[in-house]
């Protein structure tokens, strides 16, 4: 085998993948969104087949024989080619850890658990849900020993989602945010409170779809590229940066929640929407890790998105379609009432004070079953158990508690810390920018330009290029420092609560 020969064989399995990815992609998208309900067992099978495919043509003998060549060979490649069969080859690793049959059933598996999962929620039916949820943990346990058997198998769930996170670091983390964030939310509960009555007044939901479009238009979305979809939880899918999807899920008295769930998804498609041209069709296409994810979804909902200037901006919008939400509101108050401090039961729709404890309860309930320190089964007492604890919320059933997220009828185990880190890199990021950018200038006149351009030129446009601590470095000139969103959080709520 040449260089050519080599190189061409990694090519071509590529497409192959991506092109099985595609499809793989639409049927899951189709299955979340406008499938009916007692479809999935016959998607189940033709996802298996799919992911046969996908999985011989990734572990076939000619691929890891180009592969070796090209690492062997890596003075021949550019400095993004080398990352690129690198990167693919640290994934092969994981993928041919696991025996085949075990990759398909697993695909099935979480197939049929979104599908029960969904039933299970509207239900309250968590026994429904917990023999496919335990498969989940078991096998995912499973397939981190698999690849690497010396390892804490939460660890290397965290790095999958996170390169290089641990439980130690996150263990951290999350200490450092809640000695803060406690503090300052026993004082802003003391305040004065802030009135939102009017935010669960009757909201059209064909008037809220309208809303919708001008939300995405409004953080920059260009839609000949990116579409939306209803779904019962919120998430964003990219087939290629010219076809990313969001969903969104309309409630007719929580206007704000779906308004907000635009905002976040949209974040993550312009993270797509704008990875480097260079990099499409490659390995280093899209978002390099799900911190970084969160960190764009998160910025736009929360540091743009919440802002006073922002919200002033879109208001007279807001009057003109819901007159008989806002008709009698000023926008101050529409500002103070999306950023109300208060404990509450759902993650989605947390305020940004609270939401990391929602985030790290998820993370300490994740870590302590995959150690066997707590079994599945166990997991609705316990949620409720932490809400009480850290959250002072008694939770009514487990529709509003345990089964509220999809992410682990999904498989993503390791994923939710990503939501904290990614707030936290947010804030490091807007200290930096506005060290070149008006921010709060831009954003009060309608110009998101200047402030898209820069996440553009720091951020999107890399793909993957860099894992993600050094992504951040780059951008902002220092390691990753969380002292960034903590003073955030106490600027932003000291002047709301006046604490």
């Amino acid at each position: 085998m040449n260089f050519e020969q080599a190189w061409n064989t990694f090519r071509t399995m590529h497409d192959k993948l991506h092109a099985i990815s595609h499809a793989l992609g639409v049927v899951q998208y189709d299955a979340a969104t406008v499938a009916p309900r007692g479809s999935a067992e016959g998607r189940g099978k033709t996802m298996g087949i799919i992911s046969e495919m996908s999985y011989s043509i990734q572990t076939a003998p000619e691929v890891n024989e180009a592969v070796a060549y090209l690492l062997e060979n890596k003075d021949q490649l550019t400095p993004a080619q080398l990352r690129e069969v690198s990167e693919f080859n640290k994934s092969n690793e994981f993928v041919s850890s696991i025996p085949m049959q075990e990759y398909v059933d697993y695909t099935v598996l979480i197939n049929e658990a979104e599908d029960v999962w969904h039933r299970a929620k509207q239900e309250n039916d968590f026994a429904s849900f917990l023999p496919y949820l335990q498969q989940i943990f078991d096998t995912n346990r499973r397939f981190a020993l698999y690849y690497k058997p010396d390892n804490k198998p939460y660890d290397t769930m965290l790095d999958m989602y996170e390169k290089g996170l641990t439980m130690e670091q996150a263990d951290q983390f999350f200490s450092d945010l809640r000695s803060h964030i406690v503090p300052l939310l026993n004082k802003c509960m003391q305040a004065p409170q802030v009135r939102d009555d009017f935010l669960s007044r009757h909201a059209d939901i064909a008037t809220q779809r309208t809303f919708s479009d001008y939300l995405m238009e409004a953080i920059t979305i260009d839609r000949r590229y990116c579409g939306i979809g209803e779904t019962e939880h919120p998430f964003t899918t990219n087939f290629n940066k010219k076809d990313v999807r969001i969903t969104t899920h309309y409630h007719e008295d929580a206007l704000v929640s779906s308004m907000y769930s635009v905002i976040h998804e949209g974040g993550h498609a312009l993270y797509e929407l704008h990875s480097g041209d260079e990099y499409e069709g490659t390995f280093l296409s899209g978002g390099v890790s799900m911190g970084i994810h969160e960190s764009q979804s998160r910025f736009f909902e929360n540091i743009i998105g919440r802002s006073r200037q922002f919200t002033t901006l879109i208001f007279p919008k807001c009057q003109e379609l819901f007159p008989d939400v806002l008709g009698d509101v000023t926008a101050e108050e529409f500002y103070r009432a999306v950023n109300k401090v208060e404990p509450s039961l759902i993650r989605t729709e947390a305020d940004e004070l609270t939401y990391a404890i929602h985030v790290m309860i998820r993370y300490e309930i994740e870590k302590a079953v995959i150690a066997g320190e707590m079994q599945v089964a166990d997991i609705p007492q316990e949620w409720n158990r932490k809400y009480k604890e850290y959250l002072g919320v008694d939770v009514p059933d487990d529709t509003h508690g345990c089964l509220q997220d999809s992410h682990w009828s999904g498989g993503s185990i390791g994923y939710f810390p990503s939501y904290a880190l990614g707030s936290a890199y947010g804030a490091q990021m807007l200290a930096k920018m506005k060290e070149s950018i008006p921010v709060e200038d831009c954003v009060a006149e309608g110009n998101l330009t200047p402030i898209t351009d820069w996440l553009e030129e720091h951020v999107w446009r890399h793909g993957c290029m860099y894992d993600p601590g050094e992504l951040l470095e780059r951008a902002v000139g220092a390691p990753f420092d969380p002292s960034y969103f903590v003073r955030y959080l106490e600027d932003k709520f000291g002047e709301i609560y006046g604490v």
